[in-house]
């Protein structure tokens, strides 16, 4: 028997269990996000938390992370809102 994980990309942080593909929309409908992608990252065991990686439009400015955070707590709930940006280009 080979066990090979969950077939759904569930997680659970701070909240109720959340569906990081319902994350990962959110940001790519900004008008400065070309493509998104959110994973739960635990570097201190115990303590996960949601991770965005942006990859940004050639507009965006240099405080993109402050500029989603405000956006994506108008759209979801706090605990579905992450709580680190990475920008990859």
């Amino acid at each position: 028997i080979e066990y090979l994980g969950r077939t759904v990309h569930q997680v659970k942080t701070r909240g109720p269990r959340i569906e990081l593909g319902e994350i990962e929309t959110r940001p790519g409908e900004h008008a400065l996000v070309r493509e998104a992608a959110v994973v739960a990252r635990e570097d201190t065991p115990g303590d996960k938390r949601l991770v965005a990686y942006v990859v940004a439009r050639s507009a965006a400015g240099a405080d993109l992370a402050a500029v989603l955070r405000a956006y994506l707590g108008g759209l979801l709930p706090e605990y579905m809102v992450p709580a680190a940006y990475v920008a990859v280009e």
